[in-house]
């Protein structure tokens, strides 16, 4: 794998108006021709646009003359706005009014956790607008779709059924960082509002999910329901037996590369 580095172009948009509006940070890779793909990267909870599977998409996509673009949510990376404030509507938000940003290029979408989760309300939404026709394909990597609902709410001890009541929020260790990570009951009511396996979902392109079986914060179980609400899709499942959360080994970004490969090569 190559620590070389791609200085590709910044740029920032702000979304939302007034007490609402936040500065979002992205950088983007122009396509080598117009109708060549972007691979749009949609991070995880508290992930940013420089972590290493970002970059190495970005690296993917430079090899293969691709377009691609990265951004941090609000409260993330170096983007704008109070990471407390925000929600799935709110970071679904942004991730539109960054897909802007990549004209009417066919996409891929790259979720990771969380981002997987948006990834798919993106799609749902770019459908209902008769646009899903942009999406080429999906990658999902330890997707965490309805995570809230399905794997925090389910988890919740009494002091922190409390804590959301009394604070707004609570606060759980992580190992990613000295910081604990922090749910809100903002966040909590709006993935409600944000459900995705109520349901069947239509990617209406080919899915390709990645997704560690010694994964602490998903269990692969997930995947495997996720897989039954995409009946009409043609997807693929890799299951890495000694795979964690992050998927970040030089191995885990080869299973990357050639999901990516497969989505586009067909």
């Amino acid at each position: 794998m190559s620590t070389a580095t791609i200085e590709s172009p910044a740029a920032t948009l702000t979304v939302g108006t007034g007490s609402e509006a936040r500065e979002i940070a992205a950088r983007i890779l122009a396509p080598s021709r117009p109708d060549t793909p972007f691979l749009v990267w949609l991070g995880g909870y508290r992930s940013d646009m420089s972590g290493t599977k970002a970059i190495e998409l970005e690296r993917f996509a430079h090899e293969r003359g691709l377009g691609c673009l990265r951004f941090d949510y609000s409260g993330h990376g170096i983007s704008g706005g109070e990471f407390r404030d925000g929600t799935i509507s709110r970071w679904l938000e942004e991730s539109q009014a960054a897909l802007a940003l990549t004209g009417t290029a066919p996409v891929i979408l790259v979720g990771s956790s969380m981002g997987g989760w948006i990834a798919l309300r993106l799609i749902q939404e770019l459908r209902a607008a008769e646009n899903g026709q942009r999406v080429r394909g999906l990658v999902l990597i330890a997707p965490a779709p309805d995570f809230t609902s399905e794997l925090i709410e389910p988890a919740l001890t009494d002091a922190e059924k409390v804590s959301l009541i009394e604070r707004g929020y609570f606060e759980e260790p992580t190992p990613y960082g000295p910081d604990p990570n922090i749910f809100t009951a903002a966040l909590i009511e709006d993935g409600r509002r944000n459900r995705v396996l109520a349901g069947v979902i239509e990617a209406g392109c080919p899915v390709h999910i990645l997704q560690g079986m010694k994964d602490p914060d998903v269990p692969y179980e997930h995947a495997l329901r996720l897989v039954s609400h995409l009946p009409t899709d043609n997807v693929v499942l890799t299951l890495i037996a000694d795979g964690d959360h992050r998927l970040s080994r030089p191995e885990d970004i080869a299973r990357l590369r050639s999901a990516l490969e497969g989505i586009i090569d067909a």
